[in-house]
C-alpha cells in the first residue's frame, strides 16, 4: 500500500473530463496545486465525442410538460430520439418517477430559472478560460440552425423561443432564401428554421480538452491515473483511496466522475439518483458536406456539427446504465436520416461512438458539499450540457473551495434536493 502525504493546499479532482479539468484550471487560478485522478485516458468519456457545442441559449430542461406529450411516441421506436431497453426499465422506474415530478410546471419553471442563471455563470466563465488557457483559435461563433418540417412545428415551438426570449437570448425565424443562405443544401421537407447567432463550437471537443489539460500540466497541475474506490474525511483533510491500494491525502477533493460519481457519493452518504443518457454519433471525414454551422433536427433528437476533425451526426437519449453493450443501430439510424436531410451528404468512412452523459431527473447538475464534509465537493450530472456549464462549474467550485459566496444560489443544485 502506498501513500502519499498531505499537502494542505492541495485539491483532488477525480475526473480528467472537461468539467475536472475546468475545475482544475479555475482552482490554479486561485493559487492552489491540483492533482487529477482518472480512471481512464485524459477527457476519453462523454468529453470525447460530444457534438462540441457551446449551447448557452439551452436553457430549456429536458425534464418538462412538452417532453411528456413526446416521449410515449419516441418510446414506441427503439431507434428514436428516446429510448429505453426493455430489459433496463425496471431498475430506470425510480429515475423515471423523479423525472416525471420534475416535469410538472411548478418544477419545470423553477429549473428553467436556475438553468438560465446557471448559463450566464458558465457563458462568462468560459469566455474567460477560453483566454486564460490560449483556446480562443479552437472557438467558432457562427451560431446554430435549428429545423423544421412545418410551419406548425414551429409554432410547437415557439412556447421555448418565448421562454429564451425572456431570457435575453437572440434569435430570428427564417425562411426561404434567408433559410438557403445559412445553409445551402437542405431537403425541401424543411421549410422553416430558428437561427441563434451568439450559438458557439470547438473546433473539436476532444482536441479541446486536451489543449485544456495541457494547460493544467504547464501551470503545475498534476494526474494520477487509478480508479478511486472511496473518499474519507480525515481530521486535517480528505484521503483518497485507489482500487490498487494507493492512498492520497490532500487538503479537499472534488468528485466530477460523470457517470461514475454516482458510488462514491453514496459513500459518503448523499443517494443521488444519477442516471446514464448514452449518447450516439457518428464522425465522418472532413468535407462529406459544405456544412456552414451545426444544424438541429429537433424533432429527431439530434444535431449535425462541423469540426477539424470531419463532421459528426449524433444526439438522442437511451436510458441504458453503464454495463449495457453499444447499440450502433441508433447511429445508423441517424445518419440515415441526416442523409435524406441533407441531399449530398457522403456517408462513407464514418466512425462510430457511444458515451456515457450523466444525467439527473430534473437536468440540473449537483454541485455543492457533500454530506460527509464540506471538504468534499461534488461537480457532476450536467448531462448534455458538461461541455457548455464546465468552465462556469469549474468558477462555482473554486469559491466554494475558497470559501467565497459562489455567484448564485446553489440550493437548487444540493446533494440533497431529491
Amino acid at each position: 500500500m502506498r501513500t502519499q502525504g498531505i499537502m494542505s493546499d492541495e485539491v483532488v479532482i477525480v475526473g480528467a473530463g472537461i468539467v475536472g479539468l475546468a475545475i482544475a484550471f479555475h482552482l490554479q487560478g486561485e493559487g492552489r496545486r491540483v492533482r487529477l485522478i482518472e480512471r481512464g485516458g485524459v477527457a476519453e468519456g462523454a468529453s470525447r465525442g460530444n457534438a462540441g457545442a457551446f449551447a448557452f441559449t439551452d436553457i430549456l430542461p429536458l425534464a418538462s410538460p412538452g417532453i411528456l406529450r413526446k416521449a410515449p411516441k419516441w418510446l414506441l421506436d427503439p431507434l428514436g430520439p428516446l429510448a429505453i431497453p426493455p430489459a433496463y426499465l425496471p431498475s430506470i422506474v425510480p429515475w423515471l418517477l423523479r423525472f416525471w415530478r420534475a416535469s410538472r410546471p411548478d418544477r419545470y419553471r423553477g429549473s428553467l430559472v436556475v438553468q438560465g442563471e446557471l448559463m450566464r455563470v458558465a457563458a462568462a466563465a468560459m469566455e474567460a478560460m477560453v483566454r486564460g488557457a490560449g483556446l480562443s483559435h479552437r472557438v467558432r461563433a457562427d451560431g446554430n440552425l435549428q429545423l423544421y418540417e412545418s410551419e406548425a412545428e414551429l409554432a410547437a415551438a415557439q412556447h421555448g423561443w418565448d421562454q429564451r426570449a425572456r431570457a435575453g437570448i437572440v434569435f430570428e425565424h427564417v425562411r426561404g432564401a434567408r433559410l438557403a443562405e445559412l445553409q445551402p443544401g437542405l431537403a425541401p421537407r424543411f421549410v422553416a428554421g430558428t437561427f441563434t447567432p451568439h450559438w458557439k463550437t470547438v473546433d473539436d471537443p476532444y482536441h479541446f480538452a486536451l489543449a485544456l489539460f495541457e494547460a493544467v500540466m504547464a501551470r503545475g497541475g498534476a494526474i494520477t491515473h487509478g480508479e478511486v474506490a472511496a473518499l474519507v474525511p480525515t481530521e486535517t483533510g480528505v484521503r483518497v483511496s485507489l482500487r490498487d491500494g494507493t492512498r492520497l491525502d490532500a487538503g479537499q477533493a472534488v468528485i466530477a466522475g460523470g457517470a461514475w460519481s454516482r458510488p462514491l457519493a453514496a459513500g459518503l452518504g448523499d443517494a443521488i439518483p444519477l442516471e446514464t443518457e448514452r449518447g450516439y454519433n457518428t464522425t465522418l471525414p472532413p468535407g462529406a458536406f459544405d456544412l456552414r454551422r451545426q444544424l438541429t433536427f429537433g424533432g429527431h433528437g439530434f444535431v449535425v456539427t462541423p469540426l477539424v476533425t470531419g463532421i459528426r451526426v449524433g444526439g438522442a437519449v437511451e436510458l441504458g446504465g453503464l454495463k449495457r453493450p453499444p447499440n450502433f443501430k441508433r447511429s445508423e439510424a441517424m445518419l440515415a436520416k441526416a442523409a435524406a436531410f441533407l441531399p449530398g451528404l457522403r456517408t462513407g468512412g464514418g466512425t462510430q461512438w457511444m458515451g456515457f452523459r450523466p444525467s439527473l431527473p430534473d437536468s440540473l447538475p449537483v454541485i455543492g458539499a457533500s454530506k460527509a464534509s464540506e471538504r468534499i465537493v461534488y461537480a457532476f450530472g450536467h448531462g448534455h450540457l458538461g461541455l457548455t456549464q464546465s468552465a462556469g462549474t469549474g468558477r462555482i467550485v473554486a469559491d466554494l473551495i475558497m470559501g467565497r459566496r459562489p455567484p448564485l444560489d446553489l440550493a437548487p443544485l444540493r446533494a440533497d434536493r431529491f
